[in-house]
């Protein structure tokens, strides 16, 4: 009995030893099979996989940088992905806290798949959180992009490819710079491409500025950006609430505390949304011209990469460092929009439907009215795009006719808004036309560097730049070029008395086909005055007298000499302003004068650096002499009696007083009291159909225009229509801003005198008392000669 108990014994061993022998065989088997399915994950079998090339270098569009000189970001340039990436040293503390307590809260213990982690998803099938890593995010968002729900075999390669490009990554970068590659690759929606540019959309500041509760609100988005997307409007419960979320989980690891979390998580969003695109922000209308700029060194072939291809403005993630100076930038827009709601207030007030039945315009009959809006339809952007898509003349005249849903410009309560409403093409094509608009620059005459460009007041609506494309008749601010070439040719003095009696040019003289004879704006023509009070009144005789004395060419090869590029004809009529120039070429014109006659072309970018930090571009400053350092002194003693004595006169008004007082509302609130050296120039041409004001001090010259699209519609009359009151209440505002902000160290000083000034400037002997008038001295531009 005993023996047969010990052979059963020994059969069931044997029978134990095949189970453990298949169990090892299996087990090491399984083992193998993973090790062998990563190893085909890893050669690329189950699919492309990224080499270490790419790995070093993942392929991200990155957007084009516009740095002001102040090192601020005025915008970009990009198609699709508005990414400006930034290193881990630009992250607060507490954005990667939050990052690492909710998404992954052993990066640092890891070698990009957390095991434990792996294992509790497995167990509870992904109910207590899932397993994957910020490594192994990171390397879907480069390489594997959304993974594959609806295919199981799909979604099971993706994550094994995901996994080996994790560990890979571990091996080639930092556990730090794995984080700033993290968010510098997530898209936060609304353009918000990148921890840059969504902080800068959602709380118009840069990263290592945001807070604890902004940090916690922006990492709440990598579970869903689109589900959780802050934007006014969409879903502020839900985005609060993961908020909290991620609030509570660095309450939980000890980033913050609970007093901390308690407190946080009753707060309100607190966004500041300052959407990112080319047609919203500061310098809309100066990006606008950088990016033809950009286009053109692009295309030029000594700007090539090192392979030979061109540089891509919206992909390659270029800084182009401007010489605009951000400060000055939003002044000048400021001063842009304070001002010009009031004005167009009052002329709207005069154009209404009982006073004007052909508003906005004057001076047209009902037939010239219907001719200018025929010409306008087809020279705007719905004719040419309906006449590509082979519509007929007739079909496109007829659908401006058609009532069409649109958001149209508007002024509300001061400020540029937009409002939706139902109007014809037609209707909307004249709504536009009697706006009036506003180009102004502002540059420094030593360097060339243009601070400030506000080609209108709202890009999205108004595309087209005042400062650079558009061309207006100058008036009045044409006369200090005459009295410069006088002084030049003549050697005149700033005292030197005419008389203001009219005075005729003859027929066939500097080849005027007819006698031409001008007129003072306020009908006087008797006694004298000095060349001084002459310009500071605006007097035409007198500007005419000096035409006849040097002749209309001298007058067009100076303008020429200080950078005019426009046509200007050389008749006698050019003295008042006949010439449509723009105001770029304006303000380096007169930059001229404050420089001591020297010529500096206006500079706006002063280098270009590829995504490295390679310097691929560095101006080289562009200046001639044009005048002697005394004629040119003397030229700006004339204009500062201008702002002394003449209509810029009222730059030195403390608040409401006899100036403010004729234009009700427009000029009232307007303090500039502006008691330094200014020198400078205003300009109202016929019919009052175009404003301006050139302005000086020392180290910065800046130029304002103000009128309608169309030269019919305008002003009645010179009261509001005259350069004083549509374009130097900018200049006065911009100025006042600029000298509060004392970093920008604009200039309050005299004007440097010459050492060796021969030319005697004190009139005080032969001045006859100041000048003062109202009307600005317009200008009385006859075009029939």
């Amino acid at each position: 009995m005993a023996k047969k108990k010990t052979t059963k014994s020994k059969s069931e061993t044997l029978d134990f030893s095949k189970y453990v022998r298949w169990f090892w065989i299996v087990f090491l088997g399984g083992i193998l099979a993973v090790v062998l399915v990563f190893l085909l994950a890893s050669w690329g079998v189950l699919g492309e996989m990224p080499d270490y090339t790419r790995l070093e270098n993942p392929e991200t569009n990155l957007a084009s940088e516009i740095i002001s000189s102040d090192d601020q970001t005025l915008g970009k340039f990009y198609f699709d992905d508005n990414r400006t990436p930034i290193g881990y040293e630009d992250l607060p503390k507490n954005l990667v806290d939050a990052l690492i307590a909710t998404e992954d809260v052993r990066h640092y213990d890891h070698s990009g798949i957390d095991g434990r982690g792996t294992l509790r998803a497995f167990v509870f099938l992904g109910s207590k959180g899932g397993a994957s890593t910020i490594s192994q995010q990171l390397a879907r968002q480069l390489f594997i992009g959304v993974r594959d729900k609806d295919n199981t075999t799909n979604a099971i390669i993706q994550k094994i490819q995901e996994w080996v490009i994790a560990i890979r990554l571990e091996r080639q970068y930092t556990k730090e710079e794995i984080i700033a590659m993290y968010f510098n690759i997530y898209d936060f929606g609304n353009n918000g491409d990148g921890i840059r540019s969504a902080s800068r959309i959602y709380f118009g500041k840069e990263p290592r500025d945001l807070d604890v509760k902004e940090s916690a609100m922006l990492v709440g988005m990598f579970k869903n950006s689109s589900l959780y997307n802050p934007r006014p409007h969409k879903n502020p419960v839900g985005v609060r609430n993961r908020r909290n979320v991620v609030l509570a989980q660095m309450a939980k690891y000890d980033y913050i505390t609970e007093t901390e979390k308690d407190s946080l998580q009753k707060t309100e969003l607190d966004l500041n949304y300052s959407p990112e695109s080319h047609r919203e922000g500061i310098a809309t209308y100066f990006r606008e011209y950088l990016r033809g700029f950009m286009k053109d060194w692009a295309k030029d072939d000594k700007n090539r990469k090192p392979d030979g291809d061109k540089y891509d403005l919206y992909t390659d993630g270029l800084k182009i460092f401007t010489t605009i100076d951000s400060r000055m930038q939003q002044y000048a827009e400021n001063a842009v929009n304070q001002h010009m709601p009031r004005l167009q207030a009052e002329f709207d007030n005069q154009n209404t439907p009982e006073r004007n039945k052909t508003a906005p315009f004057l001076d047209l009959s009902t037939a010239e009215v219907n001719k200018l809006m025929s010409d306008g339809m087809r020279r705007g952007e719905r004719w040419r795009i309906l006449k590509k898509q082979g519509k007929s003349d007739k079909e496109i005249e007829a659908s401006f006719q058609k009532p069409t849903e649109m958001r149209v410009f508007k002024w509300i309560d001061g400020d540029a808004s937009e409002i939706d409403t139902i109007m014809k093409p037609i209707d909307s094509m004249r709504y536009y036309k009697s706006f009036l608009r506003t180009g102004m620059m502002s540059m420094d005459p030593q360097t060339g560097h243009v601070k400030a460009w506000v080609g209108g007041m709202n890009y999205r609506h108004f595309q087209y730049d005042m400062v650079n494309q558009g061309a207006r008749q100058v008036g009045s601010t044409f006369k200090p070029f005459v009295y410069a070439t006088a002084i030049d040719q003549l050697q005149l003095s700033p005292c030197d008395i005419f008389p203001r009696a009219p005075i005729t040019i003859e027929a066939n003289k500097f080849g005027n086909p007819e006698p031409w004879t001008t007129k003072n704006s306020d009908g006087n023509y008797s006694g004298e005055q000095t060349l001084k009070d002459a310009l500071a009144s605006s007097t035409n005789t007198i500007t005419a007298r000096l035409m006849n004395e040097v002749g209309p060419q001298p007058v067009v090869e100076m303008a020429r000499k200080l950078g005019i590029t426009s046509e200007i004809l050389p008749v006698p009529a050019i003295a008042l302003g006949t010439a449509d120039i723009s105001v770029y070429e304006m303000v380096a014109a007169y930059s001229t004068f404050a420089n001591k006659g020297v010529y500096n072309k206006p500079v706006m970018v002063t280098r270009i650096e590829d995504k490295n930090g390679t310097i691929l571009y560095q101006f080289v400053p562009e200046s001639k002499d044009v005048l002697s350092e005394e004629v040119a002194y003397v030229t700006v003693n004339l204009m500062e009696g201008v702002t002394k004595a003449g209509s810029g006169g009222r730059l030195r008004s403390k608040g409401v007083d006899k100036y403010n007082q004729m234009y009700r509302e427009v000029m009232t609130g307007y303090p500039y009291d502006l008691q330094n050296p200014i020198a400078g120039k205003t300009g109202t041409t016929q019919n009052q159909s175009d404003g301006w004001f050139m302005g000086m001090v020392p180290n910065l010259v800046t130029g304002v225009w103000v009128g309608a699209e169309d030269r019919a519609a305008h002003f009645r009359t010179i009261t509001y229509g005259q350069g004083a009151s549509m374009a130097l209440p900018i200049w006065g505002l911009y100025m006042n801003a600029c000298y509060a902000d004392e970093t920008l160290e604009v200039s309050k000083g005299q004007f440097e005198k010459p050492s060796n000034l021969k030319i005697d400037i004190d009139c005080t002997a032969k001045d006859e008392g100041d000048i003062l008038d109202e009307s600005d001295g317009v200008d009385n531009i006859q075009l029939d000669f």
